[in-house]
């Protein structure tokens, strides 16, 4: 059983779960992205910081230095989940988008989820 992220209640009252391991490893991914490192009890390192990049200027380099602290934290955290297949992530306007593309481990399914983070 999955809990559903963020939590919420099913019809019947109790704990929603997800449709899908798909969706489930989809929001993992989410949660460990849009995580500040310190913020999660009894684990300061686990997450990624991207909100921590909403008041940094938009750049071409802040988006390369992305794609190494993304791969980083999905590798540690959800390595046992995923294999990080490539990690794009562009700068256009206010928003930087990440496209994270991975293998499931358990079934070798190919999958690709897009994150964005408005920016400066």
């Amino acid at each position: 059983m999955d809990i559903a992220f963020p939590y919420q209640l099913g019809p019947q009252g109790a704990t929603a779960t997800t449709a899908s391991a798909d969706d489930h490893i989809a929001q993992m991914l989410e949660q460990l992205l849009f995580t500040r490192r310190g913020e999660r009890v009894n684990h300061p390192d686990f997450g990624c910081g991207l909100l921590d990049l909403v008041f940094s200027p938009n750049s071409p380099e802040v988006a390369a230095a992305l794609v190494m602290t993304v791969s980083a934290a999905v590798q540690q955290w959800l390595g046992d989940v995923v294999t990080i297949q490539s990690v794009d992530v562009t700068s256009a306007a206010s928003q930087l988008q990440v496209v994270l593309s991975y293998l499931v481990a358990a079934t070798g399914t190919p999958s690709t989820s897009t994150f964005s983070v408005p920016v400066g």
